[in-house]
């Protein structure tokens, strides 16, 4: 019987750890901090069970145009809506314990030890984990690293975990903000930015970049920045920070060009490190990129003989279902089962911003510069029946095709939900269906996903 040892419980952690498990492996997984990792306690499943109230809430802010007016026990017009953050925050709490203690129960109910404390490696085939009771050793055959990344910080923004914030700390806020900035406009930032700014808190966003989002498709950035900007945040593009302070109830961000932003609370979305630094690695032949994550192929070896890795701590794409993904391939890998390495090309990504951006597939900017020859056509919401009936002004469609076999080979969808829909479009990449496949497949009508099949008729060649 293989004895596989999985250093941290992430989603690469305690997923590898159910496909060894069912592969007859016997499996024990080390963890300090509770199961799920951050992507469950502190990152994936707070910040979207935080952002699902905020969907709510702007719903309820378009709802007159549909007709639906709210009024207050005496039948005045309410003209407002509040949020009581402290019990918004108690619930992402309850339901991230919930979750975290769902995958122990699993873990267990298959087999797998569970040992509490902190894992190191002692070569490539131990493992030594030490809690309050010692250190226990712990020989494997295989070994994989899933320690996770923790929000990046600089020395002159500090948070204090009270009113400067990393994002792992906003579920302790229990007052609603008198104004929130938030630093930092990749997708951290945007996404805390855009849902505070739902719950009715005045956001001001920091970006050091001519506009949100740098890093996904140029055209969804611009329809949300418009997006926000309207709902009435302010948005300072190519703006430096320099420094965070805090006196008193204010903060202070200090930008490179000498203004400063005053606020009652600040969030801090500068980027991930690795939790890579006492780990053992690269005494057992672990090799680490510059930046400290664990270099790694596509079926998740490190440099190392029978050491994998999985997560954040590789860099390889900071999603939780990568991470789940990377595991479950070094297990593959490893027990001998079918594999099939890892492809980015398939990965399906989303903004959990209002509106949401869905991407999958090769990019608008692969096409820009010629690391793809693409068809692209853009077709959007606002012609849309269903949308029409929902009163959804913002958003598209973008598919990209191959111009000779017509396969799709990505896409973009931006608007209410575009996480659901981006799925057929998934699909479509990673089956390569041509554009004509897709469109001759049925779609219910009134639906925002027949703009999907209607992208695709529009790329029909004869």
């Amino acid at each position: 019987m293989s004895r596989v040892v999985i250093l941290g419980g992430g989603p690469g952690g305690y997923e590898s750890a159910l496909v060894a498990a069912q592969l007859g492996a016997e499996v024990t997984v080390v963890d300090s901090d509770g199961l799920g990792g951050s992507a469950v306690l502190t990152d994936c499943v707070p910040s979207k069970t935080l952002i699902a109230t905020a969907e709510l809430m702007t719903e309820v802010a378009g709802s007159a145009e549909l007709g639906v007016n709210f009024h207050d026990h005496e039948g005045d017009a309410a003209t407002s809506i509040q949020v009581d953050l402290a019990r918004v925050n108690e619930r992402v709490k309850k339901l991230a314990a919930d979750q975290s203690a769902d995958i122990e129960r699993r873990l267990t109910k298959e087999g797998v030890q569970i040992v509490r404390g902190r894992g190191r490696l002692d070569g490539p085939e131990r493992v030594i984990a030490t809690n309050e009771a010692g250190e226990h050793v712990y020989d494997a055959d295989a070994i994989l690293i899933a320690t996770g990344a923790a929000p990046r910080t600089l020395p002159t923004a500090q948070p204090d975990g009270e009113r400067i914030l990393t994002w792992e700390q906003v579920y302790d806020i229990t007052e609603v903000p008198r104004k929130l900035i938030v630093v930092g406009s990749g997708v951290t930032g945007a996404e805390f930015a855009s849902a505070y700014l739902a719950l009715g808190i005045q956001v001001t966003l920091v970006s050091s970049r001519d506009r949100v989002l740098p890093g996904e498709d140029a055209d969804a950035a611009v329809v949300l920045e418009e997006v926000l900007t309207r709902r009435g945040m302010e948005v300072l593009s190519k703006s430096r920070m320099e420094s965070v302070t805090r006196s008193g109830d204010t903060v202070t961000v200090t930008l490179t060009d000498g203004r400063k932003v005053e606020g009652s609370h600040c969030v801090l979305a500068l980027g991930s490190v690795p939790n890579t630094t006492g780990v053992g690695l690269e005494e057992s032949g672990v090799n680490l990129g510059d930046s400290g994550f664990i270099s790694v192929d596509r079926v998740s070896r490190t440099s190392a003989r029978s050491v994998y890795a999985a997560g954040d701590c590789t860099g390889v794409l900071m999603l939780a279902s990568v991470a789940a993904m990377q595991g479950r391939i070094a297990m593959w890998h490893h027990l001998g089962d079918a594999v099939t390495p890892l492809d980015l090309k398939k990965v399906a990504s989303n903004v959990f911003t209002a509106p949401e951006i869905a991407t999958v597939g090769w990019s608008q900017q692969a096409v820009d510069e010629g690391e793809i020859v693409a068809e692209v056509v853009m077709l959007p919401l606002s012609g849309n029946p269903r949308a029409k009936m929902q009163g959804v002004h913002d958003g598209f469609v973008k598919l990209f095709i191959r111009p000779g076999t017509r396969i799709i080979v990505g896409g973009v969808i931006v608007g209410p939900r575009a996480s659901e829909l981006i799925h057929a479009v998934s699909i479509a990449v990673a089956e390569s269906l041509t554009a004509d496949q897709l469109a001759q497949a049925f779609t219910v009508y009134p639906s925002m996903s027949g703009s999907i099949a209607e992208a695709a008729r529009r790329l029909h060649r004869v």
